[in-house]
């Protein structure tokens, strides 16, 4: 018992520790957006040549997210994280330190390889670490450090930069992968890759496995087509002062987190409905800013039904594909990473495109019609797990439940 105990509460602090992680790395990821003319001003750069810091961060986690996790599947995973939350703090220090945009884009780069890897080790390792029937809270536990990134780190960093330097902020976020560092490298366990319930999928399904990232790029490419613009649509279309636009960012935020928080606290019990309802609550979000997001009211119904659903979709695809995964775990969450990363990309560069020729709101529009498509993808796979249970069932399955919504 005394044993179980010590183990638990190692688990606990690994887990806080890799939340304070993935806290840091998106933080870190999306910074530049909050201080970018201050970048811009002190280093005689563009505005665009400033925001490739982030566009490039992201394709380079969507890039490398598979290569690098099957590259170092072999490697303890204690070493790996050691290694990786090394590379935030000394990238962060380099990039603070040396005036140059050159030197500042490379330790963006070598950060984005660090996330990558980071993002598709942790999971496995935190679930690991406690039985599997807790799965779905670990994950849980996990989206929400990387969520507070943006209603706390972003925001909180760009305060600092504006009331001291561009630099400053970089500092202190690689100073936190050091509190990091100390916990994973003395209290998690040494193993060897290969051990644990949470390498592998406990349920290896390739076509299901496929639908999971389809779904992940459908709605992520479709939520940030109108997204990226979300500021410009709340002033033009619905009549906001600019001053009001972060108060409602800040909702949108909050609201995140709670869905995460309670979503988490579902995933093992019901793992299709805590997918299957934020798609639907993005679905009815986005068209409903296309179609009545002019009245005020409606818009901030529609932004919280949007922050309610952005995060958890990405903690419950994240939990479906280790689920499904048709080999190893890391390389699955690697997968989803990349779609995700890529579905960011390219939703706010064709939404950028298509600004011209259908406005702000045709940008809701388009993203709400692709969502709606990851919706059907789920439903279609919903019905043929149904026939193939009626199907497959033999007698000693009589007593199983047939409410397939709420199964693996």
């Amino acid at each position: 018992m005394a044993t179980e105990k010590s183990t638990n509460r190692r688990g606990v602090a690994v887990v806080g520790a890799l939340m304070l992680g993935a806290f840091a790395f998106n933080t870190t990821e999306n910074l530049p957006i909050g201080i970018l003319e201050l970048i811009s001003d002190d280093l005689g750069q563009s505005p665009s040549a400033v925001g490739l810091l982030v566009s490039g961060y992201g394709l380079t986690v969507a890039l490398v997210s598979v290569p690098i996790a099957k590259v170092t599947r072999s490697i303890p995973r204690r070493l790996v994280l050691c290694a990786l939350l090394a590379a935030l703090l000394v990238a962060s220090v380099v990039a603070a330190v040396v005036s140059s945009y050159w030197v500042l884009l490379a330790s963006r780069l070598v950060t984005a390889v660090a996330q990558a890897l980071f993002w598709a080790v942790m999971g496995p390792v935190a679930v690991g670490l406690f039985s599997p029937d807790v799965r779905g809270r670990v994950i849980g536990a996990l989206s929400v450090g990387g969520s507070l990134a943006l209603v706390l780190g972003v925001p909180g960093g760009t305060w600092l930069g504006q009331h001291t330097s561009w630099q400053v902020p970089f500092l202190v976020v690689g100073a936190l992968a050091i509190p990091s560092f100390l916990v994973i490298a003395t209290v998690l366990p040494t193993s060897h890759p290969e051990e644990g319930h949470a390498v592998r999928g406990l349920a290896p399904d390739t076509r299901r496995f496929a639908i999971v990232l389809a779904v992940t790029g459908l709605t992520v490419t479709g939520v940030f087509a109108g997204y990226t613009y979300i500021s410009t649509f709340l002033v033009d279309e619905a009549d906001f002062s600019e001053s009001s636009v972060s108060t409602l960012l800040l909702v949108l935020g909050v609201t995140g987190i709670t869905g995460i928080a309670v979503y988490g606290r579902l995933l093992d019990r019901f793992p299709r409905a805590t997918l299957g309802l934020p798609v639907a609550t993005q679905a009815v979000a986005l068209l409903g800013l296309y179609a009545a997001g002019d009245s005020q009211t409606v818009a901030v119904i529609m932004i919280v039904f949007l922050g309610a659903s952005l995060g958890p979709i990405f903690m419950a695809t994240q939990s479906r594909v280790m689920h499904f995964a048709p080999g190893r775990t890391e390389t699955a969450i690697a997968a989803n990473g990349a779609a995700y990363n890529l579905g960011v990309a390219v939703g706010a560069l064709g939404g950028g495109l298509l600004l011209p020729l259908v406005d702000v709101r045709g940008t809701f529009l388009i993203g709400g019609l692709m969502t709606v498509a990851a919706l059907l993808l789920l439903l279609g796979d919903y019905f043929t797990s149904l026939g193939r249970q009626g199907a497959d069932r033999h007698p000693e399955q009589a007593q199983e439940k047939d409410d397939a919504w709420a199964k693996p």
